[in-house]
């Protein structure tokens, strides 16, 4: 099995199609409001991908994770609301947009230039337990950073929580939601490493 890693936009637009489905693959919980049919989900999010955030870990050449890296008030999505309503219908489709609008866009107080958010990630359900989500974040170490964050990933998402403090991350803030038993959580946890601390 070859791993490599690669941005988005280095892999060009035949990709963008394919780097939706993982992305829409493994938030299909969060965006189930969007759509609960996989192919309209990734038909939803592909137009809107800013291609240069997405960093791509291929397996043997096909998409087989993603994650978003940001710096300062950097976006990772684009939402075109008459794309939207293409997809989704005239109304679910204005609906859509405002809440990609409100949900996923714009920088939160602490984003500055050096300070390194990472969002986003998840891997293919067949290709999780074997390295490629490890691959990924070994690369955005290397940035020259001096600071990253994880923001509100699940109490619950053990295996991604269990990475990110094998590779030095630690918890910064522990975030209650509300109606915790319906939603299966009961919080959103932030992480963060600072390069400085950690090279000291």
């Amino acid at each position: 099995m070859k791993i490599e890693v690669s941005r988005a936009d280095e892999l060009g637009e035949d990709f963008r199609h394919q780097i939706a489905e993982v992305l829409t693959q493994g938030f299909a919980e969060d965006f189930a409001f969007f759509s609960k049919n996989a192919d309209v989900l990734a038909n939803a999010f592909a137009p809107m991908l800013v291609l240069e955030r997405f960093h791509i870990a291929l397996v043997d050449g096909e998409p087989a994770a993603v994650a978003v890296v940001t710096e300062g008030g950097q976006e990772c999505f684009k939402p075109d609301r008459r794309e939207l309503q293409r997809v989704l219908g005239p109304l679910h489709g204005m609906i859509s947009y405002r809440i990609i609008r409100s949900q996923f866009m714009g920088a939160y107080n602490g984003a500055r230039e050096g300070l390194t958010e990472i969002a986003f990630v998840t891997t293919a359900p067949q290709h999780q337990g074997k390295g490629v989500a490890t691959a990924l974040m070994r690369r955005f170490l290397e940035l020259p950073s001096d600071q990253f964050v994880l923001r509100d990933i699940k109490d619950t998402n053990t295996p991604a929580l269990g990475l990110y403090a094998k590779l030095g991350f630690t918890e910064t803030q522990r975030r209650r939601i509300k109606f915790a038993k319906r939603a299966g959580f009961a919080a959103y946890v932030s992480m963060g490493l600072n390069r400085a601390k950690s090279d000291a």
